[in-house]
Formats: structure tokens, sequence, C-alpha cells
């Protein structure tokens, strides 16, 4: 499992952002927010979920399966940031590419401390669930 590296630093602006292991619950509430805030969001997943079906009706270009091919190539060019779960193994082609070509990864919970510098944040109590979470904050700053 991937651990997180807090020595490597947020970029200031994420640009266009790929997610390994878009479909979690955590994850693609992020995916959503960053959408709302106009970030090209592309991304990669083992399963094809309603997650999955609900990012990309909001525009996101996600691909079933980890392939060193989906992080992006010369004619699509490559992303500014990646964003990675615990979820996954160190050996990821897409996270290894990335490291590789000195993108910057960054943890999904650097991600999430990202937007609540962005915006102002407010949670009303609910179970405490990524997935919740994502979604309320999603409505609250305005993007739903």
């Amino acid at each position: 499992m991937i651990k997180p590296d807090f020595n490597q630093p947020v970029p200031e602006d994420l640009g266009w952002v790929h997610f390994v292991g878009i479909g979690g619950s955590g994850m693609s509430g992020i995916a959503r927010i960053l959408i709302g805030m106009g970030h090209k969001v592309t991304g990669s997943d083992l399963r094809d979920t309603s997650n999955v079906e609900a990012l990309r009706e909001l525009g996101a270009e996600i691909f079933i399966g980890h392939d060193e091919t989906h992080l992006g190539n010369a004619s699509r060019g490559f992303p500014n940031t990646v964003v990675v779960t615990s979820a996954l193994w160190p050996t990821n082609p897409e996270f290894l590419l990335a490291k590789q070509m000195g993108i910057p990864v960054i943890h999904r919970s650097q991600a999430l401390a990202y937007l609540t510098t962005e915006k102002r944040d407010c949670s009303r109590g609910c179970s405490r669930k990524n997935n919740e979470y994502g979604h309320d904050y999603y409505r609250t700053v305005g993007y739903g």
C-alpha cells in the first residue's frame, strides 16, 4: 500500500488532476469538487461504478483498469498533479510513471486539505464518511 508522503508539497494550483483509484467514496467526492472548481479531471479505477459514471457525466475522463497509458501521452499531454489513495500498491504503473516523470503525486488527504484552504468550509455532523463529507462540501461551497 502507498503511504502518504507529507514532505511532498502540494502545488499551489493543481491544474489538470489525475486520480488513481477515482471510484472510491473519498476520491470521487474530491474529484467532484475539483470539477466544480473548473479543474480538468481524469482518473482510473478497477471497476466501473456509479461513482465513476457520475463523474463521467460531469465531464471527467475515466479509464477502467490501471495502465501507464491512462496517465497521458505526447498528443494528449500529462496531468499537472496526480492524486493517489492508500489502497494502491507502490507497483501501480500510473503511480510509477508519474514519479518517474516528476509529476507531483499527492495523497487524497492532501487534496482534501487543499480544498479546505481554497474555500471556506462547513460541515454538519454526518457519519464522517469521506463520500458524505465530499458531497456535503460540494453543495456547501456552491458547486452543486
